[in-house]
C-alpha cells in the first residue's frame, strides 16, 4: 500500500470539497450579521428544509422566493445559492441528453438489477463512515436516477432532475459542516481530530454532529474525490454492465449516456477534471479512484484511529450482505436464491466481490448451474440475434430481478421515493411502461407478465430517441 494513496498533500482531491454550496451553509448555520436573531442550528436546518419543499420543479427554481416564515439570512443564502448552482454548464448538449433519456426507457426493468448488482457494489468498495441504511441507499441511488434521467428531467421546466440535483449538494455541504463542526476550510486549516460527543437525538443530523472524524485518515466528508467516484458508479459502471450482460449500447448512446451524466456531476459540484467523456478515460479514472478507496477503507478498518467516530469494524461486509440478502429473500428455490448474487460477481468481478466479503457466500452447485444456464443463454443469444435482434435471455434473466426491485424500491406505497409528486407519477408511469420489452418476442413478454409490479397511475413521458 502506497503511503500517498493515504497521507493527505496540498493537490488532495479528498481535501477538496465544494465551496460554493459550503459558503451557503455557513451563511445558513453561521452567526448571522443583520440583527436577525440567529437561531440555533437545529432550527436553521428545520427552517431550511421547509424552504426546500417549494424545490419541487427545474421551473420552480428560477422564480423561487422563500415564503415569509423563512428567516432572511437563509432565504437569502438559499436565493444566492440557487443563482450561482443551478446553471446547466456550456459544454451541455440537449441532443445528446435527449439520447440518454431514450436509452434509460429502452433499457426500463435493467436498470434497477444493474443499479443494485453493480452500481451500489461497486459504491460500497468506497463506503465511509456517513453511509445510510440499506433501504435509503437504494432509494436515493433510485431516485437520483429516475430524477436524472425520465424524459425532460434535466432540460424541461417540468422537470425534477436540476431541482434534485442540487438539494442533493446543498445536503452534502450540510452533513459536510455538521461533522466537523464548522466551515471544513477552517477545520482543514486545524488539522486536528474532531472528537466524538453524547448526541443530542438521533436524528441524522444530531447524529453526523456528534459522531466525531478523524481530517487525516479520511478527509473532508463528501470530499471531490469520493463524489467522482460515486459518480462514475452510475456513469461508467452501469454502462460496463449493461456490456459484460451483453447488452452493451453503441458508442453514440455510451457518449450521451456519460454526458448526460457528466452535467449531473457539473450540477453536484465536482471538479470538471473529474468528469470523464469517453469510457477509456472513465475506465482508467474509476481504478485509480477504487484503489484509492480500497486503500484508504484498509487503513481506516485496520487499526484504532485516533477518534472514536462509531465502530472501526469495516461495514462494507455487512452493508453487501444486507443488500445480497434483500434480493434473495423472495426467491423460494435454495439452488436459485445465490443468483442475484452470482450475477453481481459476473457484473462486478472477482476482486470486488473479495472486498465487500461476497465470495463463498454461493453454493457450488448454484455457481455450477448459474455458470451453465449463462453459458446457454450466450450461445442462444449470439446466433438468435441474426433472427430476432430483441432476443436475449439474459437479458430476460436481468430484468425479472428488475422487476423485484422495482415493486419494493421504486413504487412501493408504503416507503415512497423522497421526490415531488408529479415525479413520483412519473416513475409510476414509466415501471408501467418498462412491463413490455418492445424489442423482446411475444413469448419472452409474456413470461415477464408473470412477474409485473403493481398497476402505475398514469402513462409515462416519452423520450426522445437518438
Amino acid at each position: 500500500m502506497s503511503a500517498d494513496l493515504i497521507e493527505p498533500s496540498a493537490a488532495d482531491p479528498r481535501q477538496r470539497a465544494d465551496p460554493l454550496a459550503d459558503r451557503a451553509v455557513a451563511r445558513i448555520l453561521g452567526a448571522w450579521d443583520d440583527g436577525t436573531p440567529a437561531l440555533s442550528r437545529w432550527d436553521a436546518l428545520a427552517a431550511t428544509q421547509r424552504a426546500l419543499g417549494g424545490w419541487d420543479s427545474n421551473g420552480a427554481l428560477a422564480a423561487w422566493q422563500a415564503d415569509a416564515a423563512t428567516p432572511a439570512p437563509i432565504a437569502q443564502a438559499l436565493h444566492d445559492y440557487l443563482r450561482q448552482a443551478g446553471q446547466l454548464p456550456q459544454w451541455f448538449e440537449p441532443g445528446k441528453i435527449g439520447c440518454a433519456e431514450a436509452v434509460f426507457a429502452r433499457i426500463g426493468m435493467l436498470a434497477p438489477a444493474l443499479l443494485a448488482c453493480a452500481s451500489l457494489l461497486e459504491a460500497d468498495v468506497a463506503v465511509e463512515p456517513l453511509a445510510q441504511p440499506l433501504g435509503k441507499r437504494v432509494r436515493a441511488a433510485a431516485g437520483l436516477q429516475c430524477a436524472v434521467l425520465l424524459g425532460g428531467g434535466l432540460l424541461d421546466p417540468s422537470g425534477a432532475g436540476v431541482t434534485q440535483v442540487l438539494k442533493l449538494r446543498l445536503a452534502h455541504a450540510i452533513a459536510r459542516h455538521l461533522v466537523v463542526r464548522g466551515d471544513p476550510a477552517e477545520a482543514l486549516a486545524h488539522g486536528a481530530a474532531i472528537p466524538a460527543l453524547r448526541p443530542e437525538g438521533a436524528d441524522r443530523w444530531r447524529t453526523l454532529f456528534a459522531r466525531g472524524w478523524d481530517l487525516r485518515a479520511n478527509g473532508l466528508p463528501r470530499n471531490q474525490e469520493e463524489l467522482a467516484y460515486a459518480l462514475l458508479t452510475h456513469h461508467y459502471v452501469f454502462l460496463r454492465s449493461l456490456r459484460r450482460l451483453g447488452q452493451g449500447l453503441d458508442r453514440q448512446e455510451e457518449g450521451a449516456w456519460l454526458h448526460a451524466w457528466n452535467v449531473v456531476g457539473h450540477l453536484l459540484g465536482i471538479e470538471e477534471h473529474l468528469l470523464p467523456a469517453t469510457m477509456k478515460e472513465a475506465e482508467a479514472l474509476f481504478a485509480r479512484l477504487q484503489q484509492n478507496a480500497a486503500a484508504l477503507a484498509g487503513a481506516r478498518y485496520a487499526a484504532p484511529g485516533v477518534v472514536r467516530y462509531g465502530t472501526l469494524a469495516d461495514p462494507r461486509p455487512a452493508l453487501a450482505a444486507e443488500l445480497m440478502d434483500a434480493l434473495q429473500d423472495d426467491i423460494g428455490s435454495r439452488i436459485r436464491k445465490p443468483w442475484p448474487l452470482l450475477l453481481a460477481r459476473r457484473l462486478c468481478g472477482p476482486a470486488t466481490m473479495q472486498t465487500l466479503g461476497l465470495d463463498g457466500r454461493a453454493g457450488r452447485t448454484s455457481r455450477i448451474l448459474f455458470a451453465l444456464a449463462m453459458g446457454a443463454a450466450r450461445a442462444i443469444d449470439t446466433p438468435a440475434r441474426l433472427l430476432a435482434p430483441g432476443l436475449s435471455l439474459r437479458r430476460l434473466g436481468a430484468r425479472i430481478l428488475g422487476y423485484r426491485l422495482a415493486r419494493r424500491y421504486l413504487i412501493d406505497p408504503a416507503r415512497p421515493l423522497d421526490l415531488p409528486e408529479a415525479l413520483l407519477r412519473q416513475v409510476d408511469a414509466a415501471v408501467r411502461d418498462w412491463d413490455t420489452d418492445p424489442a423482446a418476442p411475444r413469448w419472452m413478454n409474456a413470461i415477464e407478465r408473470r412477474f409485473r409490479p403493481q398497476r402505475a397511475l398514469r402513462a409515462g413521458h416519452e423520450a426522445a430517441p437518438c
